[in-house]
């Protein structure tokens, strides 16, 4: 007597509506993930989730002492710790995203060589950890306005913008170096050079405005300056702190980032089973 066996197959649909569909559908996915990624983190570690405050912290002094004491830029009236903060908590969030998310793909890969899901959950949930250190971190900002009696401005409502659009430069830059990660190896060590670089190129221990009005449109080129500047004006407010024609040549090329980096994605996701 012979039995017959059906074989069940997953697959991804190619119907972009029902990949949101399934995107939904998966969310306690997305959870799980983010949250073994956040006890992996810190679960073996002595101070356990301090380190996101020291990091940012020790940066913060360093930043400090170079720039403000040492070559004494200008602040714009705000002390200089609080300067150098708001810049840097952007950048860290932007910065621990797209290392994490460059590498998702490859750290899961027994998961998406085995079952189907859509696979754009990986690299969310790496932003999402990102985001809980930012969020952390935001502690010391606080701390700091407090330290030093400053008070925001009204402009400070239109801070979830900014932290949106950190995000969304820190996701579509790593869909691109997630995907092209699974298939070229070699980008693992382009993106710590990427970081490293950006570091220095971006507003990071310094203002944006000590940059000449002949070349500020041009390093608006890098995307995160307006993204920095922007966030560093929701917390100081000050028109000095922000370059409006840069601030939307570098909001547009977030835009095109996030947007571009969405379609390679879903372009190369069917092959990471196989290649991976």
């Amino acid at each position: 007597m012979q039995t017959s066996q059906k074989e069940l197959i997953l697959e991804a649909n190619h119907l972009d509506r029902q990949y949101w569909v399934d995107l939904w559908r998966y969310r306690e996915l997305l959870y799980f993930l983010a949250w073994r990624d956040i006890l992996v983190r810190y679960k073996q570690t002595v101070i356990g989730i301090a380190w996101a405050l020291l990091r940012p912290l020790a940066t913060m002094l360093v930043f400090t002492v170079v720039f403000g004491n040492l070559a004494r830029l200008p602040s714009g009236g705000v002390p200089y710790p609080i300067l150098v903060f708001s810049g840097l908590l952007p950048w860290q969030f932007f910065a621990s995203a797209l290392s994490e998310t460059s590498s998702s793909l490859i750290d899961n890969a027994n998961l998406i060589s085995k079952v189907y899901f859509p696979r754009l959950i990986v690299p969310i949930s790496s932003v999402i950890v990102s985001f809980i250190d930012f969020a952390i971190s935001g502690v010391i900002l606080v701390g700091l306005m407090i330290w030093f009696g400053f008070v925001p401005g009204l402009q400070i409502l239109t801070l979830p913008l900014f932290i949106l659009l950190t995000f969304a430069a820190a996701l579509g830059a790593g869909l691109w170096l997630s995907a092209l990660n699974v298939k070229y190896r070699d980008f693992r060590y382009v993106v710590p050079f990427i970081v490293q670089l950006g570091l220095y190129i971006s507003p990071v221990g310094f203002s944006s405005q000590i940059v000449t009005d002949g070349w500020r449109l041009l390093y608006s080129l890098n995307p995160m300056v307006g993204v920095i500047d922007g966030f560093r004006w929701a917390i100081l407010g000050g028109e000095a702190y922000i370059y409006w024609p840069g601030f939307l040549v570098s909001i547009g090329l977030v835009l095109v980032i996030f947007v571009s980096g969405l379609w390679y994605f879903r372009r190369t996701e069917e092959s990471f089973a196989d290649i991976i």
